[in-house]
């Protein structure tokens, strides 16, 4: 199959070389890598260069945005410099993150799974961090949710999602329009990533609203924003972050901010949610 990789990268220059170098050293290499140099201020961009130089499959664009870590929209709007120097023979489009270690048969391995099975739209394998000298899993979320940090569509599921959205919440909303549209998802806890950076570590606090807005987006309706505000700030042991959520909620409802998907799109969303919190219950 062939993969095409698009890596946003902002003030990446502790990371981005291994992350690189883990993808050349693939098993199955990709046909296309290309890292979009979002603004750095570091060395990033002449690291990156040093690898397109030396392999043919690499390439790099530089884009300017702000220098602020925001989730959502600065990172699609990056990914989406760079699937514009991309033709369409590609048979499966990854986002990656440019603080991960992929092991050497990663993309091998995801091949294999797309080829097993033709329904199969979005495949990832799980995220390590370290922690006192041993590498553990990075436990955010559930463990069917296919991280933000390394998402792989098959062509036509990322088609048929319409694409990314540029929006907190778009590797969410992803898979639930994936689901929409009859395609499935695994993760395969055979794979482990190790992931540099812990989630969340260098973005802005001007971000803390989004999670909230991103659900008002999704058109949750407030039962399920309740539960899942209150569900995700226990997990983060902080109250603050309910309010937040909660806060961001109702001022993108106040402000009339289009949503992400159609009204028939958040009906099944919600009847997806409400079956998935009665078979926890259970």
């Amino acid at each position: 199959m062939n993969f095409y990789i698009i890596i946003p990268a902002h003030n990446e220059e502790d990371s981005i070389a291994q992350t690189l170098e883990s993808l050349v050293d693939q098993s199955l290499p990709a046909k296309q890598i290309v890292v979009v140099n979002d603004n750095s201020t570091d060395d990033t961009q002449h690291i990156v260069e040093k690898y397109v130089n030396q392999h043919s499959n690499i390439s790099t664009v530089n884009t300017t945005s702000s220098n602020e870590h925001l989730p959502g929209s600065k990172i699609i709007n990056a990914f989406y410099k760079g699937f514009e120097t991309l033709d369409q023979d590609y048979d499966v489009i990854c986002k990656f993150d440019a603080d991960l270690i992929f092991p050497k048969h990663y993309l091998e391995q995801l091949s294999n799974r797309f080829n097993q099975n033709e329904r199969l739209g979005m495949v990832a394998g799980f995220c390590y961090i370290e922690k006192n000298n041993n590498w553990i899993l990075e436990n955010l979320t559930r463990k069917d949710h296919i991280r933000g940090a390394l998402k792989a569509y098959r062509k036509q599921c990322f088609l048929d999602i319409g694409k990314l959205k540029p929006s907190m919440g778009w590797d969410t909303v992803d898979e639930l329009l994936a689901k929409y549209y009859d395609w499935q998802l695994l993760t395969d806890e055979s794979l482990h990533v190790k992931h540099l950076k812990p989630t969340g570590i260098s973005y802005n606090k001007s971000s803390k609203y989004l999670q909230g807005e991103a659900m008002y987006k999704m058109r949750y309706g407030f039962t399920i924003t309740l539960i899942s505000a209150l569900k995700l700030a226990y997990k983060k042991k902080s109250f603050t972050l309910f309010k937040n959520y909660m806060a961001g909620y109702f001022r993108a409802k106040k402000q009339g901010i289009t949503p992400l998907v159609t009204k028939e799109q958040g009906q099944f969303i919600r009847k997806l949610r409400w079956n998935g919190m009665k078979e926890k219950l259970k």
